[in-house]
């Protein structure tokens, strides 16, 4: 983990969960927080192993949840960014998780205690109000994604996942490899680069070098499934306050 850190505090916060609590407890819970750089590919939790900090997500960073099989397959169950947190087994009070968190968009992250993020939940009825809801609005992803992997077209899925990091990051343009993404999708690398090029040949999506620009975000929603409508329905009512 990166060691460079400064001080967090109100100015400049980005987190859409934290700017959702009371300025007394967002005070208190970030009193011994750090804002820190988070690479790319850097891992925030990793399988079997204790989860000593939960991170809240800065604008601008994605972080992708993988679950990793037997045979070294791997295939992406959740993202996350600004509009949540990492570490959810800090809340559900586990000791290990069986999926690993790492930076698919590398960015900033508020990275606090678990000790002192559990003595706050304890505290603060705002704090486990507004993480209760953010876990429902992950299970929620987690339930949509799994039904879009097993229904829905390579295509649907794929700018299902383009329009969420788009969303994350808060720009068109952004560093994705093709590997990458057959990876999380669960998919060959044949069968993305066979989609990249039909969205690309349509106008829809530009690809040059490692990095993907979104030329034509109403098209790609419309390439897409239901399934991203709901799911960011679902953020967005977590953050609204609705």
């Amino acid at each position: 983990m990166a060691e460079r850190t400064r001080p967090t505090n109100g100015d400049g916060e980005t987190n859409r969960l934290l700017r959702l609590l009371p300025a007394q407890t967002y005070r208190r819970l970030v009193r011994r927080a750090e804002r820190i750089p988070v690479n790319l590919r850097e891992h925030l939790v990793q399988p079997d192993r204790p989860i000593d900090y939960v991170y809240f997500v800065q604008k601008g960073m994605v972080v992708s949840l993988v679950m990793t099989m037997s045979d070294g397959a791997s295939v992406e169950v959740g993202t996350v960014g600004n509009e949540g947190m990492v570490g959810m087994g800090v809340y559900l009070e586990a000791i290990h998780v069986h999926h690993r968190s790492f930076a698919q968009i590398p960015g900033e992250a508020t990275r606090i205690p678990a000790d002192l993020f559990k003595q706050e939940m304890d505290r603060s009825e705002e704090l486990r109000t507004v993480v209760h809801r953010y876990a429902g609005a992950l299970m929620i992803q987690v339930m949509q994604g799994s039904a879009c992997n097993r229904l829905h077209s390579v295509e649907a899925r794929c700018a299902r996942w383009l329009l969420m990091t788009m969303d994350r990051v808060g720009r068109e343009t952004f560093p994705l490899t093709q590997e990458f993404l057959a990876q999380m999708l669960g998919i060959r690398r044949a069968s993305v680069t066979v989609v990249a090029g039909m969205l690309q040949q349509a106008g829809i999506i530009r690809y040059i070098r490692g990095k993907l620009t979104i030329v034509d975000r109403q098209r790609l929603e419309a390439t897409s499934c239901e399934c991203y409508g709901i799911i960011r329905t679902e953020m967005d009512r977590l953050t609204d306050g609705h």
